[in-house]
């Protein structure tokens, strides 16, 4: 805007700065609290919702501490096997990843709120923490199969309950992705595992 002479006043030059400048004091706070579910015209009922977001942010923290335990081994890797265990491991940290993104997405389609840090991940995860040092081979893929093999039993009961529940979607996407996806990675991973010795697997 300019003033009656056709020049820009310094009120007006001050005016247009504080138009450009970022707020950075909004402390409007969540709008939306965790364990919340806004409605949506999805055909299913809000406990069905309620107890799929539920089940599905526990499957999540599960993916997520797998997706990681992959990322530390990757790291991790060692031994005559380094090169193809350290691609095998950051291919399935990627496979995990994009099912993270995956039930954090039907978390939100459900009208819920997904986990998203690690404290809150730490604390739903039924899997087991590993130590902070390396491990060999042998037991870190061990380590691998024995979280796989919880997530899918908890996978396969979550899908026969949404199926019972009326939420054929959430039963889908445990099957169609979770559950297919860890049963590939186990028997890619077991097969790793074949011909070592007995004391070097940690087998008595």
């Amino acid at each position: 805007m300019k003033s009656q002479n056709g020049h820009r006043t310094a009120t007006d030059e001050a005016s247009g700065c504080e138009q450009a400048e970022p707020v950075l004091a909004d402390r409007q706070g969540e709008i939306q609290r965790f364990g919340e579910l806004i409605e949506l015209p999805l055909g299913l009922s809000r406990a069905t919702r309620e107890a799929s977001v539920t089940a599905l942010n526990h499957i999540l923290a599960d993916v997520m501490t797998l997706r990681d335990l992959y990322q530390k081994h990757h790291w991790q890797a060692s031994g005559p096997t380094f090169k193809q265990l350290y691609e095998l491991f950051a291919k399935h940290y990627q496979q995990q990843s994009a099912l993270t993104e995956q039930i954090a997405q039907r978390i939100q389609i459900l009208g819920g709120i997904s986990i998203a840090m690690s404290a809150d991940v730490a604390d739903l995860t039924w899997l087991d923490r590993p130590p902070r040092g390396r491990e060999t081979v042998s037991v870190q893929i061990t380590r691998l199969l024995g979280g796989h093999e919880k997530l899918l039993l908890e996978a396969r009961e979550l899908a026969r309950r949404c199926m019972e529940e009326g939420d054929p979607g959430t039963a889908d996407l445990l099957v169609s992705n979770v559950v297919r996806t860890n049963e590939l990675q186990v028997w890619v991973l077991a097969e790793h595992l074949v011909g070592i010795p007995d004391a070097e697997a940690g087998r008595p």
